[in-house]
């Protein structure tokens, strides 16, 4: 069971003792073996490890200290997220370590937005056929990790 707790108005909160663990489903952030979300700052274009509707993970050396702003950007649209995400948690990582971020503002309508991507990379990625209406249960369902 998660070390988080849902504040009943939608929004999750997690424990200090684990305060990297998402309440919501994380998913890849490739498809067919590339690169889909991209985070900029300072001037870098960073690949995102994974995403979800709660925060994300990237290789980010050093890892900021402190709330930051943040640029999503999805792989082939000129749609962006901005938002702004602290640091919670750092683990190894094949490119050197992996900042697990939490989103700490983002705008209704931007979360919305990302709702929409999540729900169309689930569409995409999905192996076999399945329902918007099952992407987004998917997209906003419990985390399986």
């Amino acid at each position: 069971m998660s070390d988080e707790t849902n504040t009943g108005g939608g929004e999750a909160t997690a424990e200090p003792a684990n305060a990297d663990r998402r309440v919501r489903q994380r998913f890849i952030a490739r498809r067919h073996g590339r690169s889909c979300f991209w985070l900029a700052m300072g001037g870098e274009r960073i690949a995102l490890n994974d995403l979800s509707l709660e925060g994300f993970s990237a290789s980010l050396a050093p890892p900021p200290r402190g709330e930051f702003a943040v640029v999503l950007q999805r792989d082939g649209v000129p749609d962006e997220i901005h938002c702004t995400a602290i640091v919670v948690n750092q683990v190894p990582g094949p490119c050197g370590p992996a900042s697990g971020c939490r989103f700490v503002g983002l705008s209704p309508e931007n979360a919305d937005r990302l709702q929409e991507w999540l729900v169309t990379h689930v569409i995409m990625s999905a192996t076999v056929r399945i329902s918007e209406k099952d992407a987004v249960m998917i997209v906003q369902g419990r985390s399986l990790v």
